[in-house]
């Protein structure tokens, strides 16, 4: 019989953390800083409904599935739209079928965006494509072979380089930038993008801007905020930032600054990066799923994810998969208005937690749907 105990994230006892800790470690596919229980724990703080189902038989745990819990039972998964992958985080041999352990956790469906699902526990979705910079022979062959695969696109990033130094001073890469009005700036671009292009500002809610600060300012413990930030004289220019663990770094923040457009600062910051990889310690810089036409070039590797809904085997997640095939059938899977409205109001669900929040997150989708339209036609490749 499958036992299980839903707690808050921060409650969960040392032991809970290091089996957690060590189901991830112990599959390729789960070894990313957003799948493990320090993730979980840093959110929880932040979000009184995060919760973490544990699954257990006979006495053995089988896995481990954080998630926020909404209305009806519903489960986002946890730090949405900051979990760019998700999961649960589990073993081979656990037996789990999806369906089943829903119902046992008391929940009617899990929505997910980027699911990690190796034992294939939650069924099938649709396919998202993720990208991964992994340079196993070192950064100079990896180099090599992106210039290999993209000869005219990096000798004219090159050349944008030279330029770019000749221009505005010496370019320098500062790796595990500690620098406050450089994160504060990082911030500040990306809203200001976010607002330009109609997209829902996923730093707006206290919460998430709380938990990018926290990691920037934290520096102890298994999980840790990192920036690598890209400087032309004086002057910032481009940067990441995001969430590092052990080896693994995954950004969530990438800017550049808006004067700085016909440098490519974005591309003279990536070939950097990478080179300064064995420096910081990593062997992995997981850019995520979406905006391929700029991460193709850089990342060699690829990981399948998928999105979609997994229901409940009983009453509840029947009503929900129901309310989905509506969705579907109305066309939120295809392009246009049904779906970009299907998108946006599941991200401002997500990111924003009172009533109010949501209606003004609704009303700026409405607004600037235009904007969004023009944005996307120019990212096409």
């Amino acid at each position: 019989m499958l036992e299980t105990r839903s707690v808050h994230p921060c409650a969960l006892d040392s032991q809970d953390v290091e089996t957690w800790r060590a189901m991830a470690s112990a599959h390729p596919e789960f070894r990313n800083p957003l799948l493990g229980p320090d993730f979980a724990q840093a959110v929880g703080a932040l979000r009184p409904d995060a919760r973490v189902a544990i699954f257990r038989r006979h006495g053995r745990v089988l896995g481990y599935l954080p998630y926020h819990r909404r209305a009806c039972g519903q489960a986002w998964p946890i730090g949405a739209p900051l979990s760019d992958y998700h999961a649960l985080v589990g073993v081979a041999d656990a037996g789990l079928d999806g369906r089943d352990a829903l119902a046992a956790a008391g929940l009617s469906a899990f929505r997910f965006g980027g699911l990690v699902d190796p034992f294939g526990v939650m069924g099938p979705g649709a396919d998202q494509v993720g990208h991964v910079i992994a340079p196993a022979d070192g950064p100079e062959a990896y180099l090599e072979q992106v210039r290999a695969a993209n000869p005219k696109k990096i000798k004219n990033y090159r050349r944008l380089g030279a330029k770019l130094e000749r221009e505005c001073g010496a370019v320098r890469l500062v790796a595990d930038d500690r620098s406050r009005p450089a994160f504060d700036q990082l911030i500040a671009w990306k809203r200001e993008q976010l607002m330009r292009t109609g997209t829902h500002d996923f730093l707006g809610a206290d919460w998430s801007l709380d938990l990018v600060t926290r990691l920037f300012e934290g520096q102890q413990g298994e999980l840790r905020g990192l920036m690598i930030c890209l400087y032309a004289g004086d002057t910032l220019v481009a940067g990441h930032f995001g969430v590092r663990q052990g080896e693994v770094f995954h950004p969530w923040i990438a800017s550049t600054h808006p004067d700085y457009g016909p440098w490519s600062p974005g591309h003279q910051l990536f070939p950097r990066a990478i080179a300064a990889m064995p420096a910081l310690g990593l062997t992995t810089y997981d850019l995520g799923c979406g905006h391929d036409h700029y991460k193709s070039v850089y990342a060699l590797r690829t990981r399948i994810v998928t999105a979609g809904l997994a229901t409940a085997g009983n009453l509840a997640g029947d009503i929900a998969r129901s309310i989905d095939a509506a969705w579907l059938l109305a066309g939120a899977e295809r392009p246009g208005p049904v779906g970009r409205l299907r998108r946006r109001m599941e991200v401002i669900a997500s990111v924003d937690l009172t009533l109010a929040g949501r209606v003004r997150g609704l009303a700026f989708a409405v607004a600037s749907q235009g904007r969004r339209r023009r944005a996307t036609e120019r990212e096409q490749p």
